[in-house]
Parts: C-alpha cells; structure tokens; sequence
C-alpha cells in the first residue's frame, strides 16, 4: 500500500504557491450541468476527488477535457465542458458513493432536465452527515423526491421559487446551499434562501452562476436571493484559492518553528487561524496575494472552536489539533459541527500525544452536543506508524510527522490524495524529509520490505 514516509524535525522554510480550492472546484464543476454551451474553468486542483466528479459528469453526458495548465496563458488546472442535455440523467452508486460532494449533481441536473437520479452519498466518515435539508430544499422548489433502492429519485417540469431555510442543528449545510442554489437558478419566479451556507466556496459557486447569466444576491450572507431565469449560457471562470491548503501550510511551518511564504492566497478566507497563530505566537504578514509566517519558538496552548464559517472550519480543526500536541500548556479543541471527528485523536497518541476527548453540550444555549478535546502539549512527538482514516485527519498525521523525532510512517494516503495537489513536493520543496513509498499491509515492521515510489530532488 502508498504510505508518505517522514524524517521530522526540519524547520520549513521557502516559498509555495497554493492551489485551486478543491471545495469550490466541485459544486461549480457540477453546475456545469446547467450551461447551455461550453464552461471552461481555470486553477482547477489536480486531485482525486476532482477526478471523481468529472467522472460523474462523464457518466451524465458532460464532455470533460482536462489540461494541467492553460496553453493560452500557463494558468494551471485547466478544464473544459459541455453538457449534452439527451443523456442519461443516472449519477451511479459506485462514483458517487467515493464522495459526497458528488451529490451536487443532483439539484442541477433536475432543474435542467426535470429528472435526476442520483445514489445515496458517500465519502469521508465524519459522523452522522443527513441529505434531509437537500432534499427538503428542492421539494420546496416543486421536486417530486423519492428513495428507492438507495437512490434519490427527483422529478419536476420547472421548479418553482421559494422561501427554504437551510440552517440546520450544527449550522447551515454547504453542500445543501449549493444544491439548492443552482437548481432556483432556473426555477421560475424568486426564491430567498435562508439560513445559506456564507463559505467561500459558495461565494464563488455564486459569482460563476452569475457569470452564466443567472441573478443571484447575498453572497456570503445568511440570506441569499434568486430570481430564476430561463437559461444559462456557458462561460469562463477560475476558481479561488484553497483556504484550507493555505492554512494546513501555515500550520506546517508553525508546527516546525519554519518560516513559509504562501503565494496566491486569499488572506480574508483564513482570517480566524491567522488570528489564533497570532495570539499563539506565531508572526504573520500580509502582502497582496502573499502570506508569510514565521514561528521561530514552540507556540502557546490555542483555545477554539470549529464553526461554521466565518470561523475556524471544521476541515481544520485535525491539524489545529496537530499543532496543539507540540504547544506549549493545554489546549482546547472543540468541534460543533461533526462531534465525532476525532479518530486522528489515537492515531496521535501513537506519537505520544496526551489528549483526552469527550462530548458536552450548552444547555443555556440549547445547542447540539459538540465534541471537545483537552490536549497537553510535549517536549517532542515520536514517529510511528499511523493510519489516515480521512482526508484532514491524514494531513494532521503528516503535519504531526514533520515535528516527531524519527520516522513516520502515514498510511491511507490515497484519503489525502483526495484534497491536497501533490502534497509531498511542496513539503520538499520547503525542505521536509518526505517520499511516498510502498509499504506492507502490516505494521509489524516499516523498514524491511519498503519501496520507494517518489521522493522530490529537494529530499535529503
């Protein structure tokens, strides 16, 4: 199997470009189902969860060509589309059960062809994730929906506009947001909807619907309004940068004392961990597109508490946890939006973290119970073989790597390979001691039987 191998205790230090946001990526890539002509998307992340989707888009008639970069103007991530609306409108299990954000398809294939048909999502296991306030959206909006054989079965001539509330227990939904958004993009008549998902991601899914000619309003608000039209054309669009990506190479050079400059950053999207590497100790600098960080000392204990945004993401809290094992006092990690995220908890304590987790719940403010983890920074992390039982639990792993004393073996790579664009030659080249090889099932022994799959010149 692929594991990422590590020798720690190198402080990071260079300069990176961050790639295309994976989470933006999907939902617009998926709306390319509403275009009546050809979509071409530039700063599209080569990573396995896009290689899934365009997968899907395939199988529901999209033609989908891929380049690695703009021959035109060297722009990276390069990908052309054309829906041909005659096709199939069956998104089938066995692709979409790889990863929930395939179910996006769903809203924009049934507002465009009037039927879609798409299995049950599948993907990271994070705990309970319901598609009740999806499916609620687009009944709203005049979709007969049903469920057979785990399938969702959604029928509808033209929606229809509507008031729909997308707040759920832990938040609003994201994916949620962006199925209902691009389906009332062409439903008649106007649909406000409340509670909307405010990330990033949404914002730009919005702007690339309005650039098709669609008339939407509120982005990044708690409420957003669309007047639906009766089509949309097709356009030129580059997604933003990855905030997460962004922040995890922050982390990364925090957790070593390294000092990184991150180019292509949008800054404003990683305001909440910027402010809490501050408040750690950390130095941060903002120059236009650049973010330089500097941790010349082991941080301070963090205290926080993953929310929707504008506050610290969920999809970060692994890492934060990473880094809170090597700070210094105790920490407090809390997470209110999947209270279960917490199996990269024992994988640390392979390392020799000492956290404790747990579950509580804010009476006073009638929430939802909420995981928290009180975590005691060491002296140092040991390497060990550990196992990334999702995408950000694994890069947690990796980052915890980088700070042990030793070698690390992380297994489950391919979890990784699912968000971050060649992760181990941009911690190369930063100066980490890190090379993807193969390794046997087993983990009785990580050295005799060991080969090498890739290790970037940078590499001692």
């Amino acid at each position: 199997m692929d594991a990422y191998r590590i020798i720690g205790g190198r402080p990071l230090c260079g300069t990176a470009r961050v790639a295309g946001a994976k989470n933006a990526a999907l939902p617009i890539l998926a709306a390319s189902l509403l275009a009546d002509g050809p979509v071409e998307l530039t700063n599209v992340p080569q990573v396995t969860d896009v290689n899934t989707l365009c997968s899907v888009l395939r199988a529901l008639g999209v033609s989908v060509q891929r380049d690695e970069t703009n021959a035109r103007d060297g722009t990276p991530g390069r990908v052309q589309l054309l829906a041909d609306h005659t096709a199939a409108c069956l998104a089938p299990e066995h692709l979409v059960s790889r990863m929930r954000a395939s179910f996006c398809v769903l809203g924009p294939l049934l507002a465009r062809r009037g039927r879609a048909v798409v299995s049950l999502p599948g993907g990271c296991n994070l705990g309970d994730r319901p598609v009740d306030l999806h499916l609620k959206g687009l009944a709203a909006l005049g979709a007969d929906i049903r469920i057979q054989k785990g399938y969702v079965v959604a029928e509808a001539n033209r929606l229809q506009g509507a008031e729909i509330d997308m707040h759920g227990p832990r938040g609003p939904t994201v994916t949620g947001t962006a199925n209902v958004m691009m389906a009332a993009a062409l439903a008649a008549g106007v649909t406000r909807i409340r509670g909307a998902a405010r990330e990033p991601e949404i914002v730009d899914l919005g702007r690339f619907l309005n650039r098709m000619g669609a008339d939407i309003e509120g982005l990044g608000e708690s409420t957003v309004t669309i007047r639906g039209v009766s089509r949309l054309a097709g356009c030129s669009h580059r997604i933003i940068p990855d905030r997460i990506e962004a922040a995890t190479m922050l982390l990364a050079a925090a957790i070593t004392g390294g000092e990184v400059t991150l180019e292509g950053v949008c800054a404003d999207h990683i305001t909440a961990v910027s402010e809490l590497l501050q408040s750690a100790g950390a130095t941060i600098t903002r120059e236009q597109d650049l973010l330089m960080l500097r941790a010349a000392d082991p941080l301070a204990a963090i205290q926080f508490a993953a929310r929707p945004f504008p506050h610290m993401p969920t999809d970060l809290q692994p890492q934060l946890m990473a880094l809170s094992c090597v700070s210094r006092g105790t920490s407090r990690v809390e997470d209110r939006v999947f209270p279960a995220r917490w199996r990269h908890a024992a994988e640390l304590r392979r390392m020799g973290a000492q956290i404790e987790v747990g579950q509580c719940r804010d009476v006073s403010a009638g929430e939802a119970g909420y995981g928290v983890a009180s975590v005691v920074g060491v002296e140092w992390l040991l390497g060990a073989r550990v196992q990334a039982s999702d995408l950000r639990a694994g890069v947690a792993l990796v980052l915890a790597g980088l700070a042990a004393q030793g070698e690390t073996i992380v297994t489950g790579t391919h979890h990784i390979d699912r968000g971050y664009q060649r992760l181990e030659q941009k911690l190369c080249s930063l100066g980490a001691d890190i090379e993807r090889v193969e390794v046997p099932d087993s983990g009785a022994d990580t050295s005799d039987g060991m080969r090498r799959r890739s290790r970037h010149p940078h590499a001692a």
